[in-house]
């Protein structure tokens, strides 16, 4: 990773989270019922619970809407979670201005090419290890990890690090 990139990731206040090949696998499961159920990965939850302690702020754009993703997203304390949205660079417009942040200040780790007007905006952008090929010039960081198998978890330690914040929250682990 570049010098540029961990100086884009020191001035991370929020991080927006795409769910489906980000969260997820990608897969969507629905039985013969229509419920839809989702995989997520509990090395990512953690992760975002780390940032959350570190007073990193967590916020899901999704085009999908999903019962799964409000269940998860309430477990991790996520309260900022957009659902079924087209235009992810109006929610996020929107987002920033009510949260009085810079661009600079939000990250996003994207997937899929309606994830590229977010990834060309944000002051730090990533993306997973299997999203697809025309994303990943124009991230500041490429996952070692694939969407939803701890590419989240990576991504929240190399922010968490960059910030200098790692070791502090890894003292009540190492008590």
């Amino acid at each position: 990773m570049s010098s540029g990139s961990l100086e884009k990731a020191k001035k991370i206040k929020l991080l927006i989270l795409d769910v489906d090949g980000v969260l997820t696998d990608g897969r969507i499961v629905i039985d013969d019922r229509g419920v839809e159920t989702k995989c997520f990965d509990v090395r990512d939850g953690h992760g975002i619970k780390l940032l959350r302690r570190a007073n990193i702020e967590v916020a899901i754009i999704t085009g999908r809407r999903s019962e799964v993703v409000s269940h998860r997203a309430r477990e991790l304390g996520i309260e900022s979670v957009y659902q079924n949205i087209r235009d992810k660079l109006e929610v996020y417009r929107s987002i920033v201005d009510e949260k009085g942040l810079k661009d600079e200040e939000v990250g996003f780790v994207g997937d899929d090419l309606v994830d590229l007007p977010l990834l060309k905006r944000v002051g730090f952008s990533a993306v997973v290890a299997d999203g697809i090929e025309e994303l990943k010039p124009c991230a500041d960081y490429v996952s070692r990890n694939k969407g939803g198998r701890g590419a989240v978890r990576e991504i929240s330690e190399l922010i968490l690090k960059a910030q200098g914040k790692w070791p502090e929250l890894m003292e009540r682990y190492l008590r």
